[in-house]
């Protein structure tokens, strides 16, 4: 028996909206975000977990507690998962491990750090423009005794996490964990060991780790400055990472400390930081301010009500005198700072004046307003919460460029 037309059309039809409705999920798929890449590292006192996203990209970062252990959640909705390691090694102060969680093609990347109780921190985040169109979200954690706790969000531990991402076929068995993968070589635009006689831990090397700080390093080797401290950290969740320690005997209570953070990816930058603090000032309220700050959740509890009263009654009248007293080594040290900041952003004379007109201003008690971003180019800031610091970055290219 013939077919009627309507059915006959009905038949032509269905395989050509299959087609379009395949094509469509499939064109959806392909535009979602790649979250590509991610490492988790300890940069002077921040822990900063960067994520390599193929173009920008705003998640949602939170904080829960799953069976009383507390978590801090970064979510990119609707993206796909690049080759990212299913677990990272903590930094053993404020992140016990990282792990990532991926739904199907399209569902979605969750990061979850998984947090050591009962030690407080802040957080902030940040997003840089990468080479070749990428970004870099940079997640940083600083342990601080005076953050309230979280109102963190209560998850049942039955809460179902999001399938991982199948890998292709024949390459894992069921069940089989992906491995994270190995610092990638020279030539795929990682690390590169800085070639030639030069000496470990000198200026020389500094010189070619950072060569955008260039005339800063050669500013400071001039006016006395010596490396007096270097590290060289290469392990899981610190891996390549290098930090430097300069003092200069005409300057004793301050000192320049320099964290190196080569890309560890390809195409991704360096993340360089230089900072000058006066952290080295000696005394009375100092020594019982930096005893105050190694005290654990469990001791504040026992000796104040809440950390609110720890940090009304304990660390702020101590900051307060810190201020007091750094802004006297600030001033009577002007000339370095102002050498400092001058050498550090060339292109943007400015900084220097500004830095010490906030200096200058009177000390409050008031703690709104005691940091300052000086410049964007590179980006600087003026810390004056207690002891005073500038702390200049900068991101370079592994070939050596700026940006």
């Amino acid at each position: 028996m013939a077919d009627k037309p309507g059915r006959s059309l009905g038949r032509l039809l269905l395989p050509l909206l299959l087609l379009f409705c395949l094509s469509h999920l499939s064109w959806g798929a392909g535009d979602a975000v790649e979250v590509r890449r991610l490492g988790l590292s300890k940069v002077a006192e921040d822990t900063l977990l960067t994520v390599v996203l193929d173009r920008a990209a705003a998640p949602r970062v939170s904080s829960r507690e799953v069976s009383g252990k507390p978590q801090l959640v970064v979510d990119f909705p609707g993206a796909r998962a690049g080759r990212l390691p299913s677990h990272l090694e903590g930094d053993e102060a404020l992140v016990k491990q990282v792990v990532t969680e991926s739904a199907s093609p399209g569902g979605g990347v969750r990061i979850i750090l998984d947090l050591y109780p009962e030690k407080p921190y802040t957080y902030w985040q940040k997003s840089r423009p990468g080479t070749r169109g990428q970004t870099l979200f940079i997640l940083g954690l600083k342990s601080d005794p005076k953050a309230l706790p979280v109102q963190a969000r209560i998850v049942p531990p039955s809460e179902p996490a999001p399938a991982p991402t199948p890998p292709p076929s024949g390459k894992l068995r069921e069940n089989e964990t992906v491995p994270e993968p190995s610092p990638p070589r020279e030539d795929e635009g990682g690390y590169q060991e800085p070639k030639g006689s030069v000496a470990p831990g000198s200026f020389a090397e500094l010189r070619r780790l950072i060569p955008k700080a260039a005339r800063l390093l050669q500013g400071l080797e001039a006016d006395g400055w010596v490396v007096s401290e270097s590290n060289r950290y290469d392990r899981p969740g610190r891996r390549f990472s290098r930090d430097f320690i300069l003092t200069n005997s005409k300057y004793p209570e301050l000192v320049v400390k320099i964290a190196n953070l080569p890309a560890n990816v390809p195409n991704t930058p360096n993340i360089d930081i230089i900072m000058l603090s006066t952290e080295n000032l000696t005394g009375e309220t100092a020594t019982e301010y930096r005893g105050l700050r190694q005290w654990s959740f469990a001791k504040i509890k026992e000796k104040y009500e809440d950390i609110g009263d720890f940090f009304d009654d304990a660390l702020k009248p101590l900051r307060v005198k810190l201020r007091e007293q750094t802004k006297s080594v600030a001033l009577r040290d002007a000339a370095v700072f102002q050498n400092f900041l001058k050498l550090a952003c060339p292109d943007n004379p400015q900084v220097a004046d500004q830095v010490m007109n906030h200096v200058r201003a009177k000390v409050s008690p008031r703690f709104e307003g005691v940091q300052f971003t000086v410049s964007e180019n590179p980006l600087t800031i003026l810390n004056l919460v207690d002891f005073l610091y500038v702390k200049v970055y900068y991101l370079e290219t592994p070939s050596g460029g700026g940006q």
